[in-house]
């Protein structure tokens, strides 16, 4: 396998690690120039899937909220990513990992989170310096 493949194969990884599938629509709002491209280019390099914009608005699959230490009021913002949150959507909380700058503290996640009504699923590494927490509203009672 060539080096070139090899990558492709590993952004390819990274995509479906945070379980982005073909033809999804996955809203970013966060970006700036620390973000990871790898990524990016991973999860907007899946067939079908559209990478767009905070100023999207049109119902989304997934958000991807990258997430610093000083940038607000996390509570405040996982609200406003709930807005365009498909039935059955989730989103990716991205904080920068322990050591880097930015980094949020998980007790800081584990607080937000529910009080905007959200659980979180799972966490795992989403890039070389950013993790990644799952966070989805709890299933609507039949």
């Amino acid at each position: 396998m060539s080096a070139t493949a090899g990558q492709a194969q590993d952004e390819r990884g990274q995509a479906e690690r945070l379980g982005i599938k073909p033809g999804q629509v996955v809203q970013e709002i966060g970006y700036d120039d620390d973000c990871d491209e790898q990524l990016r280019d991973a999860i907007s390099g899946t067939d079908g899937v559209e990478l767009v914009d905070d100023q999207y608005d049109d119902v989304v699959d997934v958000v991807l909220l990258w997430w610093r230490e000083g940038d607000g009021d996390l509570v405040e913002s996982l609200m406003d990513a709930l807005t365009p949150l498909a039935d059955g959507g989730y989103i990716w909380l991205l904080t920068p990992k322990a050591g880097r700058p930015g980094h949020v503290e998980p007790s800081d996640i584990g607080e937000a989170a529910p009080a905007v009504g959200l659980s979180q699923t799972s966490s795992v590494s989403a890039a070389r310096d950013w993790s990644g927490s799952r966070l989805v509203a709890p299933k609507a009672k039949r």
